[in-house]
């Protein structure tokens, strides 16, 4: 098995991005009703993390045959380190009060494209 660290020096030097951010596996622990009685404040804290930089994408999952709400989501972070990302997760109420749990790790962005169009006058943004 290669060192992460090893892979990830690999990969600049090949011209790779090698951007490093942490992806959350989140599911359910607990019963419906207690993931949609803290989603209110879940919803809260993502907002402040991505107010203060520390989201980049966050958002529900499908079951495998993409017709179906599993209950699972997947929140990308930024964040210094592994061990930042999981403070992170773990103060995310959702997390924290044990309605779900959660799966960290590191994800290394090496290829793919975004696009991003913004109107200036219109102040409508879109992303693709």
């Amino acid at each position: 098995m290669v060192a992460w660290a090893d892979y990830k020096k690999q990969a600049r030097s090949r011209g790779a991005l090698a951007l490093e951010l942490y992806a959350a596996i989140s599911t359910p622990a607990k019963a419906p009703e207690d993931v949609k009685a803290a989603l209110p404040d879940h919803l809260d804290y993502q907002a402040e993390l991505e107010r203060e930089g520390y989201l980049a994408f966050a958002g529900p999952m499908s079951d495998e045959s993409g017709l179906h709400m599993q209950g699972m989501g997947l929140i990308i972070y930024r964040a210094e380190d592994l061990e930042a990302a999981q403070a992170l997760a773990d103060e995310d109420p959702m997390h924290k009060s044990g309605a779900r749990s959660y799966v960290l790790r590191r994800w290394l962005i090496n290829e793919g494209s975004l696009t991003v169009s913004v109107g200036l006058s219109t102040h409508q943004s879109t992303l693709a």
